[in-house]
């Protein structure tokens, strides 16, 4: 029996539906490439005026900032009953930010670090594409092939 027909497709966000879940966690992935390799990480990260900010310490993200480095991040997320994901993607630019007034805003923000220790860079993410996509989550029974029982000598 063929459903696939019948499963709802996925539905591609607009930019204002894709700040609002942006809005909704604090956790993604950053990506860049840093001295020739691509790198990856968690961070936690929070909205302010149609930008992102993450606070690190020394390191490789931080490194990689320096001069503009283009970045992509991935947040995703489901809703309570877990029946419909999101996923947002969000294309720019990093760049540390070294105004002490922008550090206020973020902590009143909620933005904290996760780990002890000195985290006393924060990192700005300008957006120049952001797309997003939400769909309803499809039982396993929609996409896994029912096995047969093995055979019993």
């Amino acid at each position: 029996m063929d459903t696939a027909a019948s499963e709802p497709e996925a539905e591609s966000l607009g930019v204002h539906d894709c700040w609002r879940y942006l809005r909704s966690t604090s956790i993604c992935r950053i990506a860049f490439v840093h001295t020739g390799k691509v790198e990856i990480f968690p961070v936690n990260y929070v909205p302010s005026n149609g930008t992102l900010l993450v606070r690190t310490g020394r390191g490789t993200k931080l490194d990689a900032v320096k001069e503009r480095t283009a970045v992509s991040l991935e947040a995703d997320g489901l809703n309570q009953y877990g029946t419909i994901a999101w996923s947002v993607v969000v294309k720019g630019h990093a760049a540390e930010v070294h105004d002490a007034e922008e550090f206020q805003d973020a902590a009143d923000a909620g933005l904290s670090p996760w780990q002890a220790g000195p985290k006393n860079s924060l990192i700005r993410i300008t957006p120049e594409e952001i797309t997003g996509r939400r769909f309803v989550i499809a039982p396993p029974n929609s996409w896994w092939a029912p096995q047969e029982p093995a055979d019993r000598a």
